[in-house]
């Protein structure tokens, strides 16, 4: 870069350009919502057979092409932001250093060092000292021996030259490595050849994002930044503060950040965790095709021979394809999460299931999702299932699953008034009964985020009346609701537990949920219950006394159930089903409850 050209730059041109693609990636972001949203919906809704399958399934793959465009185009836009954001910045170092030159009467040569002509007081002789000319520098070493030096120059302008000189250098430089660092981020922001989005072109773009991002560190530093604590009202309104560039960028460039703030609206959120999403299906299975070349799969059959007979039998089974396949099955985890996910987002409009919703997403650890079935901020009932022991991204879509039978419980039961539910994993769930449900940090160390994420709800909800507010924790989940309400703030109007091994408070009065709201459902043969009774109460390192929602002093609402096992409540059409759907919709006094024969507490605590 040298000084004629940065002379004649103008950086708003550049902002310009990066507005034209901001315009193209909102129309793509608009025609992917307008593809996937509605007209698929709409079509999976009224439409039926082979062809009306052929044309939503074209469609589907429209919707993606223009989710790339979106991501793409979103992201030169702020890369074009950055980089004249930049510029700007060294073009005004560089008008500075002309002015206070122009100002000083120094001649700024084409190659950027600067003239000064002759002056200061004369010499014994007479003589007024000599002008010079000042080479700018820019290591501050150098830089302060030059300034050093031209102070005890007698010509009073060569510490101004070597100012302006100096000044003059470092814009250059500054303006240079810009250039020198965006030029091939531009260049790379392209997509293939062909009309297929690919895995490797997601790939690519979350390359691409992350290029970008850490490129335009300095320039989204400069932004707006989200409230350090994650209140979800302060979220909101730093949402609010921002303008409609700003915005764009941070989901451009930060779209994980954007996705998993509480109190934002869930369309946002939404926008931005598929981004996430599409890009995390992308890097995964380029990374599981990667392991596939690096691990052949072994012959499934190998030959044995038995010793005493000398028969040979070719057709058993061989010890290392099970291990590959057990190898296989983990490398493909998270992607069958993913596929899960993007199952659920297909199967809007069919059979009535309302819009998806991705409200939080990860795949750091066991990967954490949060799945809305119709927009929480527009629903009159709101209800939250928080799944339990050995929940994760991997098998997510049981869970997904339950969230939508409580939709459609609730739904027909709601007297016309909306619904939504959310399957809510937002915590790291133990991974294995015995070894680590047994320990309550899983519980304390997921509650801020869920007391968060229902405050958020509360905070983004654009009713005109606030919603009611169910929250259901199945197995070690209902744990997790009880250490909510005793650490925190458990912003909810009804708990619903089903096959709770204990919730960490003694009563139900305790869970911070208007007297009598809240719920308890233990099923038949659901030994979890017995469990949590036997096996974790007294346990230093899980519950110091027994808490049960079953129990009878408790004092929870026991509801009857009609399910067995600790999987069955949610079973279509189920009364276990029934009675939470009557829940979340404030039919309360419709719920049907266990009718308890007299008898003393001990006798009571199991009744059915």
């Amino acid at each position: 870069m040298d000084l004629k050209t940065l002379k004649g730059l103008r950086p708003a041109e550049y902002a310009q350009a990066a507005a034209g693609y901001r315009r193209t990636s909102d129309l793509a972001g608009a025609a992917h919502d307008r593809v996937t949203s509605r007209i698929t919906v709409a079509m999976r809704t009224s439409l039926k057979g082979e062809a009306a399958t052929a044309a939503i399934g074209q469609l589907v793959g429209l919707g993606e092409n223009f989710h790339y465009v979106q991501t793409e185009c979103g992201l030169v836009a702020s890369a074009l932001d950055a980089f004249s954001y930049e510029m700007e910045a060294a073009k005004k170092k560089l008008d500075a250093a002309l002015a206070d030159a122009r100002a000083g009467g120094l001649t700024v040569h084409a190659d950027g060092s600067v003239g000064y002509p002759p002056g200061g007081e004369k010499d014994k002789d007479g003589k007024v000292p000599d002008g010079g000319t000042a080479t700018g520098l820019t290591d501050s070493t150098a830089s302060a021996v030059g300034r050093q030096a031209a102070g005890f120059d007698p010509n009073p302008k060569a510490r101004l030259a070597q100012d302006c000189a100096d000044a003059i250098a470092t814009a250059l430089k500054e303006a240079t490595e810009a250039d020198t660092k965006w030029a091939p981020k531009l260049l790379a922001l392209k997509a293939d050849d062909d009309l297929t989005v690919s895995d490797r072109d997601w790939a690519d773009a979350s390359s691409d994002t992350a290029g970008v991002r850490s490129a335009g560190k300095e320039y989204l530093d400069s932004l707006p930044q989200p409230p350090p604590k994650g209140d979800p009202k302060a979220n909101a309104e730093w949402w609010r503060s921002l303008d409609a560039d700003e915005r764009a960028t941070w989901t451009a460039l930060r779209p994980d950040t954007v996705g998993n703030l509480d109190g934002l609206p869930s369309t946002t959120r939404d926008e931005a965790n598929r981004m996430v999403l599409a890009q995390a299906r992308g890097s995964a299975q380029v990374a599981y095709e990667t392991w596939l070349g690096k691990h052949p799969e072994p012959p499934r059959y190998t030959e044995f021979t038995n010793p005493q007979t000398g028969e040979v039998n070719r057709r058993v089974q061989n010890p290392d394809w099970w291990k590959w396949e057990k190898e296989r099955r983990a490398a493909h985890k998270s992607i069958d999460g993913m596929d899960a996910i993007q199952r659920r987002f297909d199967a809007s409009g069919a059979k009535g299931v309302p819009q998806a919703y991705l409200l939080g997403f990860s795949t750091e650890g066991d990967g954490r999702a949060i799945v809305a079935n119709g927009n929480p901020d527009t629903a009159d009932h709101q209800a939250v299932y928080v799944p339990g022991t050995k929940a994760s991204l991997g098998n997510i879509e049981g869970d997904i699953g339950r969230g939508v039978k409580i939709w459609n419980a609730a739904d027909a039961k709601s007297g016309g008034e909306s619904v939504s539910t959310v399957t809510w994993l937002g915590y790291d769930a133990p991974d294995t009964v015995f070894k680590d449900a047994t320990f309550k940090h899983y519980a304390y160390d997921g509650a801020p985020a869920f007391n968060r994420f229902l405050d958020g709800l509360e905070t983004s909800h654009t009713g005109d009346t606030a919603p009611h507010r169910t929250v259901i924790g199945h197995s070690y989940g209902s744990t997790l609701i009880g250490a909510s309400a005793q650490t925190g703030d458990l912003n909810s109007d009804d708990v619903v537990f089903a096959g709770s091994p204990g919730v960490r408070v003694s009563h139900a009065d305790q869970m911070d949920v208007p007297k009598g709201h809240v719920w308890n459902e233990e099923a038949k043969n659901d030994f979890v219950p017995e469990g949590g009774r036997l096996l974790l109460g007294g346990r230093e390192s899980v519950w110091e006394e027994p808490q049960i929602p079953s129990d009878a002093d408790f004092g929870a609402n026991q509801m009857t159930t009609d399910t067995e096992g600790h999987s069955g409540y949610w079973d279509e059409r189920s009364r276990s089903l029934q009675n939470q759907a009557l829940v979340v919709v404030g039919r309360e006094d419709d719920v049907k409850l266990v009718e308890r024969p007299p008898g003393p507490p001990e006798e009571l605590m199991r009744a059915k």
